[in-house]
């Protein structure tokens, strides 16, 4: 099966996943925080082709050997409940990608990042390991900021500000991707429309998501 962020068909590994989520029925104009986004599929090791405008993902934004730090390919296609078949992955596989990064090409921090609302001075990593908190049809899933994406990576607007909706124009316009485990414990088979926002890790419940905790800093 080619497995690609327009479309895919859940396998049946994804289906016990999805069982073992973590299920929180909300109201969702009764949240406050939340955006929403269409949520598209991403993974460590996927390779670079149209359907993902040919950025490959053996590396981040943060980490230039994340496939290697990972602990291998994160295949949404052969999996082991929410984690990847063959070997237990050294970092969270519930991962994100959001579309704003800290550093301007000369690895200097951008101006805007002291509107962040947990900036400091002297804080690092800034972003990477932060943790979000994504829901769709009453189930609700956590993962860690690791890399910078879809498509874009100075989106403050949409990842900081009040913009509704990101800039990004690529294909299906998304504003955030996941990993193969929040995709599965979400019970995503296609693209869709999720709500999401940032949460503090005292806030992060226990789940499948706490059961392996990225720590690691800046790798660039």
């Amino acid at each position: 099966m080619d497995v690609a962020r327009r479309s895919l068909l859940i396998a049946a590994g994804g289906l016990v996943a999805a069982a073992a989520c973590s299920e929180a029925v909300v109201a969702r104009s009764a949240i406050t925080g939340f955006k929403e986004a269409i949520t598209t599929l991403f993974w460590v090791g996927e390779p670079a082709n149209s359907e993902n405008d040919f950025i490959p993902n053996s590396m981040s934004y943060w980490d230039k050997d994340w496939q290697t730090h990972y602990g291998g390919l994160d295949d949404p296609e052969r999996r082991s409940g929410h984690w990847p078949a063959g070997f237990r992955p050294k970092e969270n596989p519930f991962y994100v990608a959001l579309p704003y990064g800290e550093f301007t090409e000369a690895s200097s921090l951008k101006r805007r990042v002291r509107k962040i609302p947990w900036y400091s001075p002297g804080l690092s990593p800034l972003l990477k390991n932060r943790w979000v908190e994504i829901q769709l049809e009453g189930r609700s899933c956590f993962a860690q900021w690791q890399d910078v994406g879809p498509c874009g990576e100075d989106d403050f607007e949409f990842v900081f500000g009040n913009a509704p909706q990101p800039k990004n124009a690529f294909d299906a316009k998304a504003g955030l991707d996941v990993s193969p485990a929040a995709w599965d414990v979400l019970g995503m088979q296609d693209n869709a429309w999720t709500a999401w926002r940032f949460v503090d890790a005292r806030d992060v419940p226990d789940g499948p998501w706490t059961e392996i905790v990225t720590t690691s800093g800046n790798n660039r």
